[in-house]
């Protein structure tokens, strides 16, 4: 079931990017003109505007600024994330067990593993909750971006926010952190049968390759964006993982 929600994540954000992308550039944000631009885009726009201005027109750092800000008001829902994850990673060897010893009855292996997860109060669907919440919140900082004719012409550290990274350094910055953040998030579960510990393998080269992939295709500030996002993570997650 995991596996399968994995794959679910991957072809949402797929799809999301892909819906995200197709806006135009040159369409001003007309916080009338929808529930999207109203309550999604224009919020984040008028918060890169806000702090830009306190900041000496750097949007740079409103940038980092709001993306901060937006990891906080999501935090609950991510330690809610990382708690789950430790849970189910402590309950990794009576899995092991019950799939030793229900092996030729899957259904029994279901059953079992579910009435763990209850006697434990794990959900094992709430590592996707803050992901499914986060691609949205993504999708609309690439509108604000975007359609922020400000960003178009900001520099931050002589990087052209409003286009792509002709020389990747953000882009390669936002994959390795990408990279921690996975082995950070994975790191403290000693307990992964081989299956488990090849799909960690896979996520921790499959998602910064895609995130790379992506960084290269869109304007510099997403890949700010997904850089301090990642640090912020990081810290969180180790902070969570030590308690």
């Amino acid at each position: 079931m995991k596996k399968k929600l994995i794959v679910f994540t991957l072809l949402l954000a797929v799809v999301l990017l892909s819906t995200g992308c197709s806006a135009r550039p040159e369409t001003p944000i007309d916080p009338s003109s929808g529930i999207w631009d109203k309550y999604f885009v224009y919020p984040l726009s008028y918060m890169l505007d806000f702090f830009a201005k306190l900041l000496f027109n750097n949007y740079g750092l409103s940038i980092i600024v709001v993306t901060i800000i937006v990891r906080f008001l999501v935090l609950p829902l991510m330690i809610t994330q990382i708690k789950s994850t430790k849970a189910m990673q402590e309950l990794q060897p009576e899995i092991n067990k019950i799939k030793e010893k229900y092996k030729d009855n899957p259904q029994k292996i279901n059953e079992e593993t579910m009435k763990l997860f209850q006697k434990h109060n794990v959900n094992p669907l709430a590592g996707c909750l803050p992901i499914l919440i986060q691609m949205p919140i993504l999708i609309a900082f690439y509108h604000a971006i975007m359609r922020n004719s400000h960003i178009a012409s900001s520099t931050f550290l002589g990087i052209q926010l409003g286009e792509t990274d002709p020389f990747y350094i953000l882009p390669i910055i936002a994959a390795i952190t990408t990279y921690l953040q996975i082995k950070v998030s994975s790191g403290a579960n000693t307990s992964v049968n081989n299956q488990a510990a090849q799909q960690q393998k896979i996520m921790s080269i499959f998602m910064p390759a895609m995130i790379l992939f992506i960084g290269i295709s869109l304007p510099s500030a997403l890949a700010l964006y997904w850089v301090i996002g990642n640090i912020f993570s990081i810290v969180q997650s180790k902070i969570v993982y030590s308690k």
